[in-house]
């Protein structure tokens, strides 16, 4: 072997040597890099798992409590209702999941329960006796004479029908005469229980002395004058 020939071998060798140094080191950066994204990703996941782990405990913790306050309002209402409460039954089981509708969400459907519940309660609270209301709305006063009006006439119309056919020789006369005259007398105050339902609904109130009055003045108004149009 000549010396050129292992100058040529030394050169070769030394270039292998530091082709294998580099390819190492991107080896090791590779890895490196690679370890550094895995550990990222995975504490990504584990932070992920333990916020999944926290929303489901809120929810269940959600749930129960929402399961008490439902039966707890349950039984208040079959106390408030009274005798009436005893044909509700026990309370009813929930909706099962898969048939509730694809767009509710439990981020959506926690809050609603929340507020129905607060609603139902609002509502059994109102429902007792004696138990503070919200007043009547001003604007609601004028609206109540025209329904009694209304109330009055639809009655007072159905007693004089009576009134007539008793005119008719049905065997009947008296019974249909004395039905007429008698649906005639309450027309003016068969728009105040319908008042009172309406109120209760809308606006969570229920009729004072002068919301009724002003319902029956509306009714006594219908009833005059459908009795100068039967006089005719």
């Amino acid at each position: 072997m000549t010396a050129d020939d292992y100058r040529r071998l030394v050169g070769a060798l030394a270039t292998a040597a530091n082709r294998r140094d580099a390819e190492l080191a991107s080896a090791e950066r590779s890895y490196q890099d690679g370890a550094a994204v895995a550990a990222a990703e995975l504490a990504l996941a584990n932070a992920a798992a333990g916020e999944a782990d926290r929303r489901a405990g809120a929810a269940a913790t959600a749930v129960v409590k929402a399961d008490r306050e439902a039966t707890r309002l349950w039984d208040e209402l079959r106390r408030v209702r009274g005798w009436r409460g005893r044909r509700l039954g026990d309370l009813p089981p929930p909706t099962p999941v898969d048939l509730l509708p694809a767009s509710s969400s439990g981020a959506a459907a926690g809050p609603a329960a929340v507020e129905l519940l607060d609603e139902a309660a609002r509502r059994i609270d109102q429902a007792r006796r004696g138990a503070p209301r919200p007043s009547l709305p001003r604007w609601v006063l004028p609206l109540l004479p025209p329904l009694g009006a209304f109330g009055a006439t639809m009655t007072g119309l159905v007693a004089g029908g009576l009134v007539t056919i008793a005119h008719f020789d049905t065997g009947l006369q008296w019974p249909l005469r004395l039905l007429g005259w008698l649906a005639f007398l309450i027309a003016p105050f068969t728009s105040v229980p319908v008042a009172a339902i309406w109120v209760d609904r809308q606006f969570g109130s229920r009729l004072d002395t002068g919301a009724t009055g002003l319902t029956v003045l509306g009714g006594l108004c219908a009833g005059c004058a459908l009795s100068l149009l039967f006089a005719r």
